[in-house]
């Protein structure tokens, strides 16, 4: 069975209109790359010179689409371009470039988590409209259902969806095979895990989980939260975060600590890939999009030692896993003065079947029946955390309300602040976001 055929009912199951999660998942090169493909980018060119800026941060997940776009669309007086921006510089720039009137970009990548709330506040173009006007040429209608419902706000859609990813465990094999260690399936099979490798002396800090304090760590406390069936607004909008879940999450995250490099909280995705490449962590929990980094040989000489499994649970009692779900797309600023038409064109060819397949196995396409257990290296640890995600909620208050606690979260880590006071702070902070 395929793997988007099983996301599809997880997905279908979660997702009334949907927002799920960022961090870390993807995109693109300053020109086309090796890793772009040529597809039809048929759309009418205006007469006078015109630069189409596209805004996406660099991952190897979503790079074969924004090469793509840049490669294919770019032809006579239309130069599509894109620079390279890590993702705390995307989202900086997302901020700004949708503050006024007139913005720096003409096509952003966008995330399901943030749709609800830039849909809300109409910071983003309806694409109904033009999906219906290209889903025969371009075969919009194979793009999955539920992704396109997590991409729309009040039955608008407003991405165009591009990939979905999902956390996986990637772990060193070797290492767990030659101790008798098996897969953990727990927080607390982590923490046992971390020490046999300790006592062996094989390193010092065996787990590795990215916490920058800028942006991942919200995700991570979310993902612990979700796996007891919770998250920071409940569906009716309540503040959530002085619940026993709450605390339960942060004493779970703190209780990893020892076992994590002392300066986790500067580490994102790339740092915690790099843990894994240099031999100096065993076992991690990232986004799908970089786990095919692990597999390449030109990136580490462990390549053949790293295997993937589905993220563990916060305690065996827990309902879901420590997971989040997120779709990546292509949207319309409002703000662009260029026409939406050819803009909607471009992001259409740069999800079209061949690029869709050409992203494999580095992405998860957004198109039905894509990726196998096959032709992915983590396609089964893939369909199995879909399978154990908990059902995102979806409002536009989580967006928010995230930047509001993130420094909060950050001290309770740090150990600044006990569990009891910072969920306080938290629930009060939050509390002024919501009204």
């Amino acid at each position: 069975m395929s793997i988007t055929k099983n996301r599809a009912f997880a997905l279908t199951a979660a997702i009334a209109v949907g927002g799920l999660i960022l961090t870390g998942c993807g995109a693109g090169g300053r020109t086309a790359s090796k890793n772009a493909t040529a597809v039809s980018c048929d759309y009418t060119a205006p007469d006078s010179a015109t630069t189409v800026n596209v805004l996406a941060y660099n991952s190897s997940a979503v790079d074969p689409f924004t090469n793509t776009m840049v490669s294919s669309c770019t032809r006579g007086k239309v130069a599509v371009k894109h620079d390279p921006i890590d993702f705390g510089g995307q989202v900086t720039k997302t901020t700004a470039t949708l503050s006024g009137s007139t913005g720096s970009y003409d096509i952003i990548e966008t995330y399901s988590f943030v749709i609800p709330g830039l849909a809300r506040d109409k910071k983003l173009r309806p694409l109904n409209d033009l999906f219906e006007k290209y889903a025969d040429k371009y075969g919009l209608n194979d793009i999955n259902k539920s992704m396109r419902a997590g991409m729309s706000y009040e039955e608008n859609l407003y991405a165009l969806p591009m990939q979905a990813q999902m956390f996986v465990m990637a772990y060193r094999a070797d290492v767990f095979d030659n101790l008798g260690i098996k897969v953990p399936t727990t927080f607390d099979e982590m923490i046992a895990a971390a020490e046999a490798i300790k006592a062996a002396g094989v390193m010092d800090y065996p787990i590795a989980l990215p916490w920058l304090a800028t942006s991942d760590i919200g995700t991570s406390f979310q993902a612990a939260m979700n796996s007891l069936d919770a998250d920071f607004v409940s569906e009716d909008g309540t503040v959530t975060l002085d619940t026993p879940e709450a605390k339960q999450a942060l004493q779970s995250m703190l209780s990893l600590k020892p076992y994590m490099d002392p300066q986790v909280t500067t580490f994102d995705q790339p740092k915690v890939q790099q843990q894994m490449f240099n031999g100096t962590a065993a076992m991690s929990i990232m986004f799908s999009g970089r786990m095919n980094d692990l597999t390449l040989t030109s990136n580490s000489k462990l390549s053949d030692s790293f295997k993937f499994a589905a993220p563990p649970k916060v305690n065996a009692a827990a309902k879901y896993s420590y997971d989040r779900l997120s779709i990546d797309g292509w949207s319309i600023p409002f703000n662009t003065k260029l026409d939406p038409d050819m803009l909607f064109v471009m992001m259409a060819s740069a999800v079209s079947e061949d690029a869709s397949k050409a992203s494999i196995p580095a992405a998860y396409p957004a198109r039905n029946g894509m990726v196998t257990a096959d032709n992915s290296p983590y396609g089964k640890a893939a369909t199995d955390s879909i399978a154990s995600a908990m059902p995102p909620i979806a409002s536009p208050l989580l967006a928010s309300v995230t930047t509001e606690i993130r420094p909060i979260l950050v001290q309770i880590l740090a150990g600044n602040l006990t569990i009891n006071d910072g969920t306080a702070h938290m629930q009060a902070a939050a509390q002024k976001i919501v009204g």
